[in-house]
């Protein structure tokens, strides 16, 4: 008899839950504006709104904090992190930051411009943000398969070359580089091949532009390479890490993900003058160049993250789990974005709450209800997220409209999956219900999703 697959860790500390009530929930919403970013924890029984620094930490990592180093400058945790980073990535120069929208913010201050194109793969929210701010433009250049959220396709993150090149052709002089999210988040945590990056690595040596990489998730995109791509079954998660990083100039990363920590994200190149040109943000924005934003322990600890997550036990049990709670849903039917990915499900929206009309944001509306039947919260990635158009300030309603639900790492048991399963049926068999989703009230001009005040339509 094969034996059933389990953890491959065994649990040593437990943080208490609380269950809540309807009557509760409902208070809770109307106190919230119907943003679940404005809930309090202990009003969340099972939290699925990010990944991003939700996870646990090992017992190597703690071990690892009690070591830190905590030196202004030179600190020898930095040299750790830095070592680690080098030795996975192969980039010499390394800048710490205190998460991965600092490291854009600080990379981003030295090379992006008013006026400049961005071309990459559905840039995620404050990518898109830091272009954005710096009045120049993303342009998303994700292959039209990610579209379907039905179609069976194993990388749906890749980038549409044909698309890449006719920006770099025909507005190339505005493009300072190229960026691919590894993972895809926006188009639904969906990993870029190996071919595809060799594609854009000579898309980008053929128009002479830089190839970045945002590597929140790249080790889980390395896994996906390795259980679908050929050849490469039978490499290690480390070796298939450095060879796609040794298609790409430099790489930005938010460490809260794959890199197992609760704060942190860095910046790392081959390119000496990048990190001469960064540096000087990073010490206005962020610290001095040893540090960066982050504390001597918290950078031992991310040394130590990187190194486990690299491994294919820990990532086949994080995957596994979220295939776990994708295999539930189909056997109640429910859409969403396929095949799954690495780090959540991505609920479509627009094919479970079909009466609710576009301008009333159905994944936002999906959210509230799952909070409401049953506490668990999730994260709206669609239309409220997508923000306004940045020249004629109209909604963005030309993408895809998710509701994410997140599996932070090593947290919750295949029993939460259970019941996040159970919760998102019973909204599917009342779906007909809802007719009405939300109305904005108050927004902010960028990344309004965060703090986006809403009351339902009609009222």
């Amino acid at each position: 008899m094969e034996l059933p697959f389990a953890e491959s860790w065994k649990i040593k500390m437990v943080e208490p839950i609380r269950k809540s009530t309807r009557e509760e929930r409902e208070q809770w919403l109307k106190e919230c504006d119907y943003n679940v970013f404005m809930l309090k924890s202990e009003q969340v029984y099972i939290d699925c709104i990010t990944d991003s620094g939700t996870g646990a930490m090992s017992d190597r990592q703690w071990a690892a904090m009690m070591m830190g180093d905590e030196s202004y400058a030179g600190a020898r945790s930095f040299f750790n992190l830095k070592e680690t980073i080098t030795r996975i990535t192969g980039f010499e120069y390394v800048l710490p930051t205190h998460q991965g929208r600092a490291a854009e913010n600080v990379l981003f201050s030295y090379l992006v411009h008013e006026g400049d194109i961005i071309p990459g793969n559905s840039h995620f929210d404050t990518t898109k943000g830091h272009i954005e701010s710096r009045k120049a433009f993303a342009v998303d250049c994700t292959i039209d398969e990610a579209k379907d959220t039905q179609l069976e396709h194993p990388f749906k993150g890749n980038v549409d070359i044909n698309k890449l090149e006719k920006v770099l052709k025909e507005q190339g002089d505005k493009v300072p580089f190229v960026i691919v999210t590894i993972t895809n988040n926006t188009a639904g945590g969906q990993p870029v091949s190996m071919q595809n990056l060799r594609e854009v690595n000579v898309l980008c040596e053929k128009y002479k532009k830089p190839l970045i990489f945002d590597s929140a998730r790249f080790a889980e995109n390395a896994y996906f390479i390795k259980t679908r791509e050929e050849g490469y079954a039978d490499k290690t998660i480390k070796e298939i890490a450095r060879e796609m990083f040794d298609l790409a100039d430099g790489m930005t990363m938010s460490s809260k993900k794959d890199g197992l920590v609760n704060m942190g994200g860095f910046i790392a190149t081959r390119h000496k003058d990048w990190y001469e040109g960064a540096k000087g943000f990073c010490i206005c924005f962020e610290g001095f160049v040893t540090y960066g934003g982050m504390n001597g322990r918290d950078m031992d600890a991310l040394a130590v993250g990187l190194d486990e997550n690299t491994e294919f036990d820990m990532l086949e049990t994080r995957i596994r789990q979220v295939q776990y709670l994708a295999s539930k849903l189909d056997e109640y039917g429910i859409p969403y974005q396929r095949p799954v990915g690495g780090h959540a499900i991505f609920l479509d929206a627009d094919k479970i709450l079909t009466e609710v009309p576009k301008e009333e944001f159905p994944a936002q509306m999906l959210t509230v209800e799952l909070y409401r039947e049953a506490g668990i919260r999730g994260c709206e990635i669609g239309y409220i997220l997508a923000d306004r158009d940045p020249v004629t300030r109209e909604n963005r309603f030309g993408g895809l409209d998710f509701l994410r639900l997140c599996i932070a790492r090593r947290v919750y048991t295949n029993n939460h999956m259970d019941v996040i399963a159970a919760a998102i049926k019973n909204v599917y068999d009342r779906r007909h219900e809802v007719k009405r989703g939300l109305k904005i009230v108050w927004e902010a001009p960028l990344l309004r999703h965060f703090t986006v005040k809403l009351a339902p339509a009609g009222e």
